[in-house]
């Protein structure tokens, strides 16, 4: 099984990785490419030089090529995989038959809550900037950028996280009986 999570800022993907994890199945991230190109160019892992790069292996390698690399280094094994973040990107991990995306859903002041909470380095500190990242991020310019909208409406499943962590577990230990 190949699970994907889609969903903005702050919505609880990360949370819900950690959930399939402790199910058995191998964390991985589109980002994880993105660090290793980054890595290479000595360039520091933040917010902006992620999305940035990003944007440029995209450009170099066509809009679908984290999830390509991503799915050559899994070779068949079920994972579970944060923060898919556009179209392309879905397009080629359905090449998987046993794909599944999952939209991760928050509104927008629970979202901003949380992220002034948990303090994660590169988050924005001012509600202007995220509102702004948010619009950013929503909608793409071109096939470089992140689409989150679009990648949304892809989904398979939802998962409603407007309560308590273990309001989202019990959701996800209900979907996760369905799949």
């Amino acid at each position: 099984m190949l699970i994907g999570l889609t969903g903005r800022n702050a919505s609880g993907k990360s949370t819900l990785v950690d959930w399939f994890a402790a199910k058995g199945l191998h964390r991985v991230s589109c980002s994880d490419s993105i660090r290793s190109w980054l890595t290479e160019k000595g360039v520091e892992a933040t917010r902006e030089a992620l999305i940035e790069g990003g944007r440029e292996l995209r450009r170099e390698g066509g809009p679908g090529i984290l999830a390509e690399k991503l799915l050559e280094s899994l070779e068949g094994e079920e994972a579970v995989i944060d923060s898919i973040r556009t179209p392309a990107e879905v397009g080629a991990l359905r090449s998987r038959d046993d794909f599944v995306l999952i939209e991760v859903r928050a509104d927008e002041d629970l979202r901003w809550q949380r992220l002034q909470r948990r303090g994660r380095s590169g988050d924005p500190s001012d509600r202007g900037t995220f509102v702004a990242q948010e619009k950013t991020e929503a909608e793409a310019e071109d096939e470089a950028g992140q689409a989150l909208d679009a990648t949304a409406d892809m989904a398979d499943f939802q998962v409603l996280n407007d309560g308590t962590i273990s309001d989202l577990v019990n959701r996800v230990e209900q979907l996760w009986s369905e799949l």
